[in-house]
């Protein structure tokens, strides 16, 4: 077995490691937070947006888990839902002009997506094998 082999074998064993590391941290956490709205006995929106939050990571581990690839807009989308969540717990004693910078950084990721999502379809680019990705016709993938 040469370096090259070897090597790929590791890194990819190292990846497998590290997702299994982040699927099981956040599974952990939602159970934290699962449990901490019972003793509150309280369900408030940023709690849902958390949960959402911790959603969108396990479908990005699944997603790079599945594909060896993670779509940019994955974290995008979460960065989202954290700036929205930020804004909804500290709304009342936030300054206005950094609610309103956060609702622009929320317009400029949104901007960003659409930018990414247009190239993706109008641009579609070739993976190692020379196959087109891209989406499928018929397949509407976000």
């Amino acid at each position: 077995m040469n370096f090259d082999k070897v090597s790929r074998k590791a890194l990819h064993g190292t990846e497998i490691a590290v997702l299994i590391v982040i699927a099981i941290a956040t599974v952990v956490a939602i159970l934290q937070e699962i449990a901490l709205m019972i003793a509150n006995l309280e369900v408030t929106l940023a709690d849902l947006l958390l949960l959402f939050i911790f959603l969108e990571v396990l479908a990005m581990v699944g997603i790079y888990y599945k594909s060896g690839r993670l779509p940019v807009r994955l974290p995008l989308y979460i960065a989202i839902v954290a700036l929205a969540r930020y804004i909804i717990i500290d709304m009342k004693a936030m300054d206005f002009w950094v609610m309103v910078g956060i609702a622009v950084a929320i317009l400029l990721i949104t901007i960003s997506i659409l930018i990414l999502r247009f190239g993706h379809i109008r641009f579609p680019y070739t993976d190692e094998a020379g196959d087109a990705e891209g989406p499928k016709r018929g397949h509407g993938s976000a």
